[in-house]
């Protein structure tokens, strides 16, 4: 991408938001870091697709002859393979030391390395030796008595063998994510698998209308309760929820089912353990993270990668590459994507201008890498999608590279659920700000697509609580039958439904929800560890509440499914003709259209309007098509479908267009022209 003297004229972000003019230079510096290092890195090579192929070559390989066993290692002085196949012998089979810190060995007989045999890598370096598990290896397995990790060979006789040839994902369709944790899917208190995941979940997503899942905790973990996020080897399906076939399985009947299957990525950092990680492998901290304090996370005690080095974003773009290939990801939630950007990873920032985004805080190398991910994942799976976890705000996220951007898809809209979560505790029900929420919900950078979410996982972990605990609290244990009053009860029934719907037809271009939250799921996630003994009570998914017709977790779960449905069947997420009708912060009011429907939202929690005054900017005849407030969902079923609205001129608003509605207490419902 040379850009010339004209092309940097049209660079397009610069006419999509004319507030970064002042950061011309820092745009252009943008897309020539770009240009260069994609040159560098491809040399001869046609493509990324070409160069990232470190897993093709690094690792074990079986041919005819025998395997082939290479390492990267430049700092190392010896390194010897010892597994099952050798008795663990330390020194009887060296690695040969190759060019650019390269290793090998061969071994000249095919059943050396059986499937399913251990191994290990003995690094030399600075005199010490320590055994390692190898860079590239493809599962890894924990033994029962030790509880110490090992490598393994995974080479089964009969590959997997997979249905879904013609699968692509449908990216003219808003991207409806079921954010997902194998471990605890079920709702035995036990680890779940990939297997019950697939038998148990997939059904329940398909029918719920989720278009996509996003599966956390995939890429290898020594720590359970990491949640995933402190990978140790990058290029292995987590062996805690079984096979890497059986992860196969999970991801074909995903794609039966019309399903796109989504990785959380995680390359903002990495596990700091020298045992099961990278760290210190050749024993440099220097040959995949940065050296000193700047490669260490000030509050993830992880290790962070330097982008700026060749080798390391061989080795990341290779893993992209993989994920893309041999598992059939449909693309990536990158997670940590604010950390990557900064070199105060966003601690204690508040980005309150554009200088925050363009100065000596930002980690250019990182930008970089990430352009060249969503370029490289371009060129493997054109139809894939990007997701970018950033709450910077960074412009040009989520624009293409050749445009100036970084090149995803879409941004999470990680400032809406923490202000649902301000609004909830910080402020009386009577006292909430409708103009903030809007503005909450619709701000967003100009021609960006963003995923908006009421909470995901973030907002259940043990210290925190799901959106419907913070509502009913400890009410939720004895109240949640459907044949109980509680007005405790029927309060956060009713904020769910209207948070979760508003949230979906502003928030974004698309949609997340944590398993389970879509019915209310009570409680928090705590994961066992040695502080709750090990216990596994909060950490699964109480599916029973839901399918319990005697409780009102079935009447939310209802509420979920016909919500997405509903906006699905009228294209509301891809709209582009939003407008806002009328907001009244005395009344807790709030109008807009969208997809041509009207849809009016009453927040006020104890006052309802028998004759609403709702302008709807076209004349015409209003039918109400959708509405929280029916009895199926939990609701006093106050508003009629039946009847239709004429418009008349409205002498209490400017003589506006409009129709004259009941707007019951805590509803939300949305009316469709259905004539003139």
């Amino acid at each position: 991408m040379d850009l010339s003297s004209e092309d940097k004229k049209k660079i397009r972000i610069l006419e999509i938001d004319p507030w970064l003019k002042p950061y011309e230079k820092d745009i252009h510096l943008r897309m020539e870091r770009f240009s260069a290092v994609k040159k560098a890195l491809l040399g001869s090579l046609p493509s990324l697709s070409a160069f990232a192929n470190g897993y093709m070559y690094f690792g074990f390989h079986r041919t005819e002859n025998g395997w082939y066993y290479r390492e990267w290692a430049p700092a190392a002085e010896a390194l010897y393979l010892l597994g099952d196949f050798n008795g663990w012998n330390p020194h009887s089979h060296p690695l040969q030391r190759l060019e650019h810190g390269c290793w090998e060995i061969f071994l000249p007989v095919a059943d050396t390395l059986p499937h399913l045999s251990r191994v290990k890598v003995r690094v030399k370096a600075h005199g010490l030796e320590r055994d390692r598990i190898p860079a590239y290896i493809r599962r890894i397995v924990q033994d029962p008595v030790t509880h110490g990790f090992d490598g393994q060979i995974w080479q089964p006789d009969t590959p997997y063998r997979w249905t879904d040839s013609s699968f692509r994902v449908n990216t003219a369709q808003p991207p409806l994510i079921y954010e997902s944790h194998i471990g605890m899917a079920q709702e035995k208190e036990a680890m779940g698998t990939y297997t019950e995941f697939t038998r148990n979940i997939l059904p329940r997503v398909k029918e719920g209308g989720y278009n996509a899942i996003q599966l956390m905790a995939i890429m290898e973990h020594p720590y359970y309760a990491s949640f995933g996020y402190q990978v140790s080897s990058f290029f292995a399906a987590s062996a805690w929820f079984g096979t890497p076939e059986e992860l196969k399985e999970l991801i074909d009947t995903a794609h039966a089912m019309g399903i796109a299957v989504l990785l959380d990525i995680v390359h903002s950092h990495a596990v700091k353990n020298v045992t099961e990680g990278l760290n210190y492998f050749d024993g440099t901290d220097y040959q995949y993270f940065h050296t000193g304090p700047k490669g260490d996370h000030p509050a993830w005690d992880s290790k962070l990668f330097n982008y700026g080095k060749p080798e390391v974003l061989h080795f990341l773009l290779s893993n992209v590459k993989y994920w893309l290939e041999e598992y059939h990801f449909d693309g990536f939630r990158f997670d940590g994507v604010t950390s990557m950007l900064y070199h105060h990873h966003g601690l204690g920032v508040d980005f309150c201008d554009y200088g925050k985004y363009f100065s000596m805080d930002t980690d250019l190398d990182a930008v970089t890498y990430l352009q060249l991910a969503n370029r490289l994942i371009r060129e493997v799976r054109p139809d894939a999608v990007t997701v970018a976890e950033d709450m910077s705000g960074m412009p040009g996220m989520c624009l293409p590279v050749e445009d100036g951007g970084i090149g995803f898809d879409y941004r999470l809209s990680m400032g809406v659920p923490d202000f649902w979560i301000r609004m909830l505790k910080d402020r009386a029900d009577e006292n909430w700000h409708m103009g903030q929420l809007w503005h909450e919900l619709t701000t967003r950078r100009p021609q960006e697509r963003n995923i908006g979410y009421a909470e995901s996982h973030d907002q259940a972990l043990v210290g925190d609580k799901t959106l419907m605990f913070r509502l009913a609290d400890q009410e939720m244990y004895w109240s949640m039958a459907k044949d109980r009053s509680s007005l405790i009860i029927q309060r956060a029934v009713e904020l769910h439904k209207l948070i979760r719907f508003i949230t979906l037809t502003l928030a974004g271009e698309g949609y997340l929800n944590f398993m389970g939250n879509e019915f209310g799921h009570p409680e928090w996630i705590d994961f066992p560890r040695e502080g709750n003994g090990w216990s596994f009570k909060y950490a699964r998914r109480q599916w029973s509440l839901a399918d319990n017709g005697f409780l009102r977790y079935e009447q939310l779960y209802r509420f979920d499914r016909e919500m997405l449905a509903f906006v699905k069947d009228h294209s509301v997420l891809g709209a582009a003709d939003l407008q806002n009708l009328w907001l009244d912060e005395e009344y807790k009011l709030l109008a807009y259209r969208k997809g041509g429907l009207i849809f009016l939202f009453n927040f006020h929690p104890v006052r309802s309007f028998p004759q609403f005054a709702l302008p709807t900017g076209a004349a015409g005849k209003y039918r109400v098509v959708f509405s929280s407030d029916d009895g199926c969902f939990g609701g006093l079923s106050r508003i009629s479908k039946e009847v239709i609205y004429q418009t008349q001129r409205l002498p209490r608003h400017a003589d506006m267009e409009g129709i004259l509605v009941y707007s019951p207490s805590r509803t939300a419902m949305v009316l469709e022209k259905v004539g003139e």
